[in-house]
């Protein structure tokens, strides 16, 4: 009955906010703009997203080296494409985080906290390197965008944001702290749970001194980052706006997606489309410009997540396959009917 609830919520935001922003657009005018787009450069941006997608498995598979897991790049890719699918083309309830994770322990043997763990560090370094971005992004736009009082606001809840997201990370890997949790663990039925806490404590602890492998995974975050302000700006280039710079895509792409943390929406239409109009106004890009390129951009993120469905298609096709030839072996042999024996 929550669930219910919570997605009704989700589908009354995501068509409240649209019909908001469409009723301030010229439709027809938006659709000519997304009609006439450049379409070599959208096949440019579909394939840099696919890269910054690519470099989410590089940056991952350091942390999964880092536990000593036995996994390969395809693997680990293929596991971050079957996520996106779920997560950008699905409205699921499960997070592609949480698919990662079951993915990963699925081949890891007896290792599922540390495979666990390692997507959970993976996230928090790249909220790490987003909210460093969006800290500094916030304040720059604030301070040279005389039209963006209202960002303060948003500098004020990213640094909010920001300092609870530094001290939960500082939880996580204190030893005090989780010898005080320990205790929890030591009471009633919580005592079952107590080898998991310990396995997952280990698996944190292994990364407390990996600083090359933490440096290196937050370094590909904020490649990812600069990247994908790129894809902004390409999209941005198809459906003409030509007179706004890289730098300003730079500035409003971690600010895009700071308001998209917020989960009040499925798969982020409609909050999306409103950050872009506002964010992209404030440097005179004409309303129904911003919202097409909006609309492109999440059309080149549900079109690289379809791979993920398709290898997930065939995983579970011969994951199927192998069943049932373990059930013919498992069949008894046919007991001979020849009257001479």
């Amino acid at each position: 009955m929550k669930t219910r609830l919570v997605n009704l919520l989700k589908i009354l935001v995501t068509l409240a906010l649209l019909a908001f922003i469409l009723t301030r657009v010229d439709l027809q005018l938006v659709a000519g703009i997304i009609a006439r787009a450049d379409l070599p450069l959208l096949l440019l941006a579909t394939a840099m997203y696919f890269f910054a997608i690519f470099l989410s498995a590089v940056k991952w598979q350091i942390l999964v080296k880092a536990q000593a897991i036995d996994a390969s790049l395809g693997d680990l890719l293929a596991f971050t494409l079957m996520a996106l699918f779920f997560g950008n083309v699905l409205p699921s309830n499960v997070g592609g985080d949480v698919i990662r994770a079951y993915d990963l322990a699925r081949v890891t043997k007896g290792r599922a906290e540390a495979a666990a763990i390692s997507v959970v560090v993976d996230r928090l370094m790249g909220l790490f390197a987003f909210f460093a971005a969006a800290m500094v992004t916030a304040a720059l736009a604030t301070m040279m965008l005389t039209q963006a009082q209202a960002l303060e606001q948003i500098e004020t809840a990213t640094v909010i944001a920001a300092s609870a997201f530094v001290a939960l990370c500082a939880m996580l890997f204190s030893r005090r702290f989780a010898a005080r949790i320990a205790g929890l663990f030591e009471i009633g039925p919580a005592k079952r749970f107590q080898p998991i806490a310990l396995n997952v404590y280990r698996a944190l602890q292994v990364y407390r001194f990996r600083y090359r492998a933490l440096a290196l995974n937050v370094l590909l975050s904020m490649a990812i980052v600069v990247i994908t302000a790129g894809v902004w700006f390409v999209v941005g280039r198809a459906v003409g706006i030509t007179d706004t710079s890289f730098f300003a895509f730079l500035l409003f792409n971690p600010l895009i997606a700071f308001v998209l943390l917020i989960p009040i929406s499925f798969n982020g239409l409609g909050p999306k489309e409103a950050a872009v109009v506002f964010f992209f106004g404030l440097v005179g890009v004409p309303n129904a410009n911003a919202l097409a390129m909006s609309l492109l951009f999440h059309v080149i993120v549900v079109v690289t997540s379809l791979p993920g469905g398709f290898v997930w298609f065939m995983k579970r096709r011969h994951a199927t396959a192998h069943e049932y030839e373990a059930s013919e072996m498992l069949q008894p042999a046919p007991v001979s009917s020849d009257s001479s024996q």
